[in-house]
């Protein structure tokens, strides 16, 4: 199948996912809210992969949301009646509202999967494409590149996931300083706050690295996986007790002595393991 926004192959469990518009810097058309989540849901539910990797094309990552694709309302045209005008202002916080939702529900997908999505970042990553790296497992960058919370500097609050996100991966005063600034934070910064798990000299040797760390998580007991994901969500969301609470139920019905048993074995023996990969989800 071709998307609009984006290439995907799968290889030995691994989905790679590549932003494939370096011509407009990769920034996030109408067609990229769609297919987003359409290509995460997809991957998922139908256990095609154990891991994803998001990489791109390009000087840049992400421009982030392309506004000029967003800027026309319909229901203001010039053709449009009075009464019809009217009623579009009455509505516009309702449908902003609904607007915003759906774009937060395209990286919401990522947290969501059950499977790890590995963000692999080169240039400038801007805007919307801060909301979605901080709504990826873990990020690794290229030398040069930046992350750019745009929003401030376009006049407006970033709104589509980077607060609530970002304040759980670094400081809480580092995240002001972004926002209120605009500024660009290099990578070895980002990498020092946390932001970013580790830097490379360039894009293809980031790509391999990346690549070679998701090969490593796919031959891991899938459903080992999918209950470390889970958990880690759980527990950044929740208090230790609560978080310890949620392992111990999670584990009485999802831990697999079986796996266990063939992780092990397989370490042994310097092989692949063979493990159970994860259940097709119903279609929701």
């Amino acid at each position: 199948m071709s998307y609009t926004c984006f290439d995907l192959s799968i290889n030995k469990n691994v989905a790679h996912l590549v932003l494939n518009r370096p011509e407009k810097r990769n920034s996030m058309v109408p067609e990229f809210w769609s297919e987003l989540p359409a290509i995460i849901r997809d991957i998922d539910n139908n256990s095609k992969a154990r891991v994803i990797v998001i990489s791109s094309t390009g000087p840049h990552f992400s421009a982030g949301m392309d506004l000029s694709a967003f800027s026309q309302n319909p229901e203001l045209a010039a053709e449009s009646s009075d009464a019809q005008k009217s009623n579009a202002r009455l509505t516009h916080g309702a449908t902003f509202i609904d607007t915003a939702s759906y774009f937060q529900e395209s990286f919401n997908a990522i947290e969501d999967c059950r499977i790890p999505v590995i963000a692999a970042i080169q240039g400038g990553c801007i805007g919307g494409g801060v909301d979605m790296v901080t709504a990826c497992d873990m990020r690794y960058a290229t030398e040069e590149a930046f992350i750019c919370i745009q929003e401030i500097n376009i006049g407006m609050t970033a709104d589509v996931g980077t607060f609530p996100r970002l304040v759980k991966l670094i400081p809480e005063g580092i995240v002001r300083e972004l926002a209120y600034t605009g500024r660009r934070m290099p990578a070895s910064e980002a990498q020092q706050a946390g932001l970013i798990n580790r830097v490379f000299a360039d894009q293809d040797t980031m790509l391999a690295e990346v690549l070679n760390i998701a090969a490593v998580i796919a031959s891991k007991a899938p459903l080992a996986v999918y209950g470390s994901k889970r958990m880690i969500n759980y527990a950044r969301d929740h208090s230790t007790a609560d978080a310890l609470d949620y392992i111990s139920v999670w584990n009485t019905s999802m831990l697999q002595g079986q796996e266990m048993q063939e992780a092990m074995v397989a370490n042994k023996e310097k092989r692949p393991g063979n493990f159970a990969e994860l259940p097709k989800r119903r279609a929701r």
